[in-house]
C-alpha cells in the first residue's frame, strides 16, 4: 500500500512575507510623503547627497562645504552676533526697495494701460533700462549715493520694478472685453469696472510679477553689496571668498536661498487666499 505524501511549497510563505514587506514599505513611504510633502523630502535628499559628495568625492575643502559645516558656521556667526548684523542690513535694503518697486510698478503698469500717451512716453525708458545689465548700473548708484543703504535700495528697485510693470500691464490687457461690456450693461461705472473686473483679472499676473521680483531683488542686494558696503550678506560672502572660508560663504548663500523660498511660498499662500477662483 502506497502512502500519499503531501508536499508543501516552501516558497509560498516567503512570497507572502515579501509581499507583506513591500506593502509595509509602500504604506510607510506614502505616510512619510503625506506627512512631510515631496518638497521637504526633495530638500532633505539633496542635502544628504550634498553631504556625501562633499565628504567623500571632493578632494579639497576649499571648493565645497558640507551642509553640516555650513550649519556649524551659521551657529558660530550667530553666537558672535555677526550674522544678525548682516541679515538686518540686507533685509532693510531688500524690503525697502521691494516695497517701493511693488507700489510703483503696479501704478506704472496701470498708467500704461489707461493712457496711450503715458505708454508711449514710458515704453522707451522701460525697454531701455530693463535691457541694461545691473552690473553696469550698480557701480554708478554706489558712486552717486555712497556705500550706504540708499544705493542698495535703488539697485533693488531697478531690478524688481520691471517684472511688476510688465506683468501688471499684461494682466490688465487680458481682461475679458465681453465681461467688461456685460458689467457696463448693468450700469457699472469705470471705477466699478476696474475694481470688480479688471483688477481681479490682473491679480494673478501681478502676483507672478511680485514673485519674480523676489529673486531679482535678492540678486540686486548681493550684487550691490559686492561692489561696496559696510555690512550685509553680500559683504559676508565677499569676505569669506577672499579668505577661502567656504562654510561661511555657503552660509550666506543658504540664508539668501531660504529667504527666497520662504517669501515665494508666502506669496503663493497669499495668492490662494485672495484668489480662490484661480484653483
Amino acid at each position: 500500500m502506497t502512502i500519499p505524501v503531501t508536499t508543501k511549497t516552501p516558497t509560498m510563505p516567503f512570497v507572502a512575507r515579501r509581499t507583506s514587506v513591500r506593502a509595509g514599505i509602500h504604506a510607510a513611504f506614502k505616510a512619510v510623503t503625506r506627512r512631510f510633502g515631496w518638497s521637504t523630502i526633495s530638500v532633505l535628499g539633496g542635502l544628504v547627497v550634498w553631504e556625501l559628495i562633499s565628504r567623500y568625492l571632493v578632494a579639497s575643502k576649499l571648493f565645497l562645504a558640507a551642509p553640516t559645516q555650513i550649519a556649524a558656521a551659521l551657529i558660530e556667526l550667530a553666537q558672535g552676533g555677526e550674522l544678525q548684523k548682516h541679515i538686518a542690513i540686507s533685509a532693510l535694503e531688500f524690503f525697502s526697495g521691494y516695497a517701493i518697486a511693488a507700489i510703483a510698478g503696479v501704478a506704472i503698469g496701470m498708467v500704461m494701460v489707461g493712457s496711450a500717451v503715458g505708454k508711449q512716453m514710458l515704453q522707451p525708458w522701460i525697454s531701455g533700462i530693463y535691457a541694461t545689465p545691473t552690473v553696469a548700473l550698480a557701480p554708478l548708484f554706489i558712486l552717486w549715493c555712497g556705500i550706504g543703504v540708499a544705493s542698495k535700495i535703488i539697485v533693488v528697485v531697478v531690478l524688481v520694478i520691471f517684472p511688476v510693470i510688465i506683468n501688471t500691464e499684461a494682466g490688465l490687457l487680458t481682461t475679458s472685453k465681453d465681461l467688461v461690456e456685460t458689467v457696463r450693461s448693468f450700469g457699472a461705472d469705470s471705477r466699478q469696472v476696474f475694481l470688480k473686473v479688471s483688477l481681479p483679472s490682473a491679480l494673478p499676473f501681478i502676483f507672478a510679477g511680485l514673485k519674480l521680483g523676489i529673486g531679482r531683488g535678492l540678486i540686486g542686494v548681493v550684487v550691490a553689496e559686492l561692489f561696496g558696503s559696510r555690512a550685509g550678506l553680500g559683504q559676508l560672502i565677499s569676505q569669506s571668498a577672499e579668505t577661502f572660508n567656504m562654510p561661511a560663504l555657503f552660509a550666506g548663500v543658504a540664508i539668501l536661498a531660504a529667504a527666497g523660498i520662504a517669501m515665494t511660498s508666502g506669496f503663493t499662500w497669499l495668492e490662494r487666499r485672495l484668489l480662490p477662483w484661480k484653483d
